[in-house]
């Protein structure tokens, strides 16, 4: 699966999408979902938790490993994707769509020019 250009990564391979609305929908890229392997269980952070940028915020666990998710702009928790706490393989299944993990209110929308283009991240892959 390519990564949409529409999106914003950060080099923990979370990737970011401004709504309409001005919340920002987080996820993990296909990329990671595959290194991870099968996920069994996703620990979600609570709707109303703040974090800044590059904090962990989340855990996923797969039949391989463990792995810490990582705020990729700071704000707060606006919703978190339900679904998973039954279902954390639609993560694997569809990472960029219904496998979304939480939103977040940004502290400042404008902070998502930090994060990678595409390109930019696609390039971080091969290094």
């Amino acid at each position: 699966m390519s990564n949409p250009s529409s999106l914003k990564y950060a080099d923990t391979h979370e990737w970011a999408r401004l709504e309409e609305s001005g919340e920002v929908t987080v996820g993990i890229t296909d990329h990671a979902q595959d290194l991870l392997g099968d996920l069994v269980f996703a620990e979600l952070p609570e709707v109303g938790q703040r974090f800044e940028a590059k904090e962990q915020c989340m855990l996923l666990e797969s039949v391989k490993a463990a792995s810490d998710i990582y705020m990729p702009i700071s704000g707060e928790i606006s919703a978190i994707n339900t679904s998973l706490v039954d279902e954390p393989e639609i993560v694997n299944e569809d990472s960029f769509g219904v496998g979304w993990l939480f939103k977040i209110q940004p502290d400042n929308s404008s902070d998502l020019e930090s994060l990678l283009s595409v390109e930019g991240y696609e390039s971080s892959l091969d290094e």
